[in-house]
């Protein structure tokens, strides 16, 4: 799988290019403020319908244009394929085509270009909350299983339902009795959740291992403990056990629940930790190890992926050589050369054996 062409219209900073990219590396280079960050939202938005970045669709629009677009060419799925999407600065909602034919939804072209990114903003994943955490792991399995993405909007379904009773209940006590019923199922749901987080987590975590034993020259042990209600004896135990559990567990906390109005136990709470050698990186992690984990984790993401599908995700490294010592970053420039891989960097002609270089200019390819 790869990306052949990239041609953008009125998209951010570029009013009109097209690009021609290699099947290996692409090494994209500038000045801080160019467009290169750019250019990798543009090839992400073009696989998923989604950006990284803007809130709205009309942020991505070039100032002054009514409309932008960005469109490709593909190789995937055996085949070569056409994706173009065609964005509007004002409420007009956009378009989608998929080899000349208009889709409805970004669903429509799912797989065509799957992408996996690392940006900067990822080393707060491992340093800030734990819901940046399960959201990484979400948007991850709901690529992967369609099953748990099903599961994950029911359970959350259930839980606004839940919580709208538990606020309510105070004006109006009858509302209690429906409880154990959303009680029963959100632990049905949240049951199915945990096995699938488990087995996701375990797989990861796996992968990761390996890939950070690599950089770190054998030096550091990489570990990831997926966390779930403390109830749970095994996560990977069957369904109808794991029910049990989260029912025993919700038993336990029904009256605090009531008096504070909120859903304080479930895999709603889940969490993992990445250690190196024993140390949680979340509390005592340098910059340059939470750097090289958060790569660890995302190309252990891509290869389980590429198992999945049978075809190797484009990887798009945002400044990922920021912070790292001379060794890791040669693992990074040297090792990653697999499939197809975009690397942006502020630093022209030093690595110019890796592949193609790309370099940009004020929204311009030089």
């Amino acid at each position: 799988m790869n990306l052949k062409t990239l041609e953008l219209r009125d998209f951010r900073n570029y009013r009109e290019v097209k690009l021609d990219f290699e099947p290996g590396v692409n090494l994209i280079v500038g000045d801080n403020a160019q467009g290169k960050t750019n250019l990798l939202e543009a090839i992400s938005y073009l696989g998923s319908g989604r950006s990284f970045r803007a809130q709205k669709t009309a942020e991505m629009v070039r100032f002054g244009a009514d409309f932008g677009e960005v469109s490709g060419t593909v190789f995937s799925q055996e085949r070569e394929q056409n994706l173009r999407f065609v964005l509007f600065s004002g409420s007009r909602p956009r378009q989608i085509w998929r080899n000349g034919a208009k889709k409805k939804t970004a669903g429509e072209i799912a797989g065509v270009l799957p992408t996996v990114l690392f940006c900067p903003e990822d080393l707060m994943v491992l340093k800030t909350g734990a819901s940046q955490r399960r959201r990484m792991g979400d948007q991850v399995l709901c690529g992967l299983r369609p099953n748990y993405d099903a599961a994950l909007t029911e359970y959350n379904r259930i839980l606004d339902q839940k919580s709208r009773i538990l606020k309510d209940h105070f004006d109006n006590p009858s509302v209690l009795a429906i409880l154990p019923e959303y009680n029963t199922r959100l632990c049905q749901v949240g049951a199915l959740l945990i096995s699938y987080r488990a087995r996701f987590y375990e797989s990861l975590g796996k992968s990761a291992a390996a890939f950070h034993s690599q950089f770190s020259g054998g030096v550091e042990d990489f570990t990831l403990d997926y966390k779930t209600v403390s109830t749970v004896t095994d996560p990977f135990a069957p369904v109808s056990q794991l029910t049990q559990e989260l029912l025993d567990h919700l038993e336990r906390h029904y009256r605090a629940e009531l008096e504070t109005a909120q859903c304080l136990t479930g895999p709603h709470k889940d969490d993992f930790t990445v250690c190196l050698s024993g140390i949680d990186l979340k509390s005592y992690g340098s910059q340059g190890q939470t750097r090289t984990a958060a790569i660890s984790l995302k190309l252990a993401q891509r290869e389980l992926m590429a198992r999945e599908w049978g075809e190797e995700p484009v990887l798009l490294l945002d400044d990922v050589l920021s912070e790292l010592d001379p060794g890791r970053q040669d693992f990074v420039l040297n090792q990653i050369v697999s499939g197809q891989v975009f690397i942006t960097c502020c630093e022209p002609g030093r690595f110019t054996k890796l592949g193609k270089t790309i370099e940009i200019s004020k929204g311009n390819v030089i």
